[in-house]
């Protein structure tokens, strides 16, 4: 089964997985699909506001978005990670729990992107929001290093995000039954 839609101008079929026996949600992957990704960068792009500094994602759906909107916007980016790296010291961490992941993951960041991303004012993006929990996390963690989230972007809003007033999205997700329609 997949769910048809037009993303930033751009038409897309996207296969439905099962959360649950009567719960599935739509799969939308940017990875390996270079058209999708510019348009919804240059997309959000024009939605965001004019006066950010910074370009923050999680690892690792929302890296491709994350990078073409630093590209199109000169502005640098910083990726939270999953799991500490070798060239981190003074790891900073916070845990997200997330619908689309079996488990309770770690988002981390060292103390040189921390120190980077400071007293500056934060965009955050990633690919779609749907319970909030990633972005709450990310949340967490920048508000440990100490900028100033000056928006909270995705692609696609799903769920209860489809309601929340703080958050920029260029198109609404529906949640679908075992049988392909749209939950109501």
């Amino acid at each position: 089964m997949f769910y048809k839609m037009n993303i930033a101008g751009l038409e897309r079929e996207l296969p439905l997985c099962a959360l649950n026996d009567d719960l599935y949600i739509a799969g939308f992957v940017m990875f390996s699909d270079v058209e999708i990704t510019e348009a919804c960068a240059k997309a959000l792009l024009e939605k965001a506001p004019e006066d950010f500094d910074v370009i923050v994602t999680a690892e690792s759906k929302g890296i491709p978005l994350a990078y073409e909107m630093a590209r199109q916007s000169g502005k640098n980016y910083v990726v939270l990670r999953k799991e500490p790296k070798l060239y981190m010291v003074d790891v900073i961490r916070t845990t997200v729990d997330s619908i689309t992941t079996a488990h309770v993951q770690t988002l981390c960041l060292g103390s040189l992107e921390a120190e980077f991303i400071r007293d500056k004012k934060v965009v955050i993006v990633d690919d779609v929001i749907s319970t909030g929990g990633s972005l709450a996390s990310m949340e967490k963690l920048l508000n440990k290093v100490g900028c100033e989230v000056v928006a909270k972007m995705a692609v696609l809003a799903e769920g209860d995000a489809i309601e929340r007033p703080d958050i920029i999205y260029l198109e609404e997700l529906p949640l679908f039954n075992s049988d392909g329609t749209p939950k109501k």
